[in-house]
């Protein structure tokens, strides 16, 4: 998608009523400082539309951003311009942080699990897994959330640019091996410094906006 306009339209806390949008939404879930924020703003061409920190536990709400873009097409290339596409990026709080009261930790769990479960536009779930460490026990429990609520996650292995491009093989098998996914399950290297894995990253967001746009 060639990104036109993008802004945070919603933002939720744990009291708040879930917004009725009328497009489709892909949710990012992660850890804490895994890189969601930088994710979605690499995604949405901005620098800070999504606040990012060096301090984990800065996302404490589910915020919809929504994107109106353009999709590239061979058709497209040879004079058929196809419609403007919105969908909205949702970036959930992250998990695992240890300076948040265990209150606190039930809390997010629930507005996300509500979420999850309520959203009727919700369509794909991105796991954000840092490429340099094995998943977490943590990352283990929502991989398995995700399927026992219906979806069939996706993994984007962030902070690519940190580690040689030798060892990325290795550290994917090892995020897979993990997770317990299966070899289907698209596992797309991401790097927030320049941007590596975009496009295949827009290219499964695509395929969704276009799913239901089919139907």
């Amino acid at each position: 998608m060639i990104v036109k306009n993008a802004e945070l339209e919603t933002v939720c806390g744990i009291t708040s009523k879930l917004p009725e949008n009328g497009q489709i939404e892909v949710a990012f879930a992660g850890k804490s400082n895994v890189g969601k924020s930088s994710l979605i703003n690499g995604l949405m061409n901005r620098k800070s539309l999504a606040r990012t920190s060096s301090a984990p536990g800065k996302t404490q709400t589910i915020n919809f951003y929504a994107v109106t873009g353009r999709r590239e097409t061979k058709k497209e290339a040879q004079g058929m311009v196809s419609a403007d596409e919105k969908v909205y990026l949702v970036d959930l709080p992250g998990y695992g942080y240890a300076k948040v009261s265990q209150n606190e930790k039930q809390k997010w769990g629930k507005m996300i699990e509500d979420y999850l479960h309520k959203s009727s536009q919700l369509k794909a779930v991105f796991l954000l897994i840092d490429i340099r460490h094995e998943p977490s026990k943590k990352d283990v429990e929502m991989y398995r959330l995700l399927y026992e609520k219906g979806f069939n996650p996706l993994i984007i292995a962030t902070k690519a640019d940190k580690i040689s491009k030798g060892a990325k093989d290795k550290q994917i098998a090892l995020i897979r091996k993990t997770l317990g996914a299966d070899k289907e399950t698209p596992i797309l290297p991401f790097s927030a410094l320049n941007r590596d894995g975009k496009e295949e990253i827009w290219e499964y967001i695509d395929y969704f906006v276009n799913e239901i746009t089919i139907e």
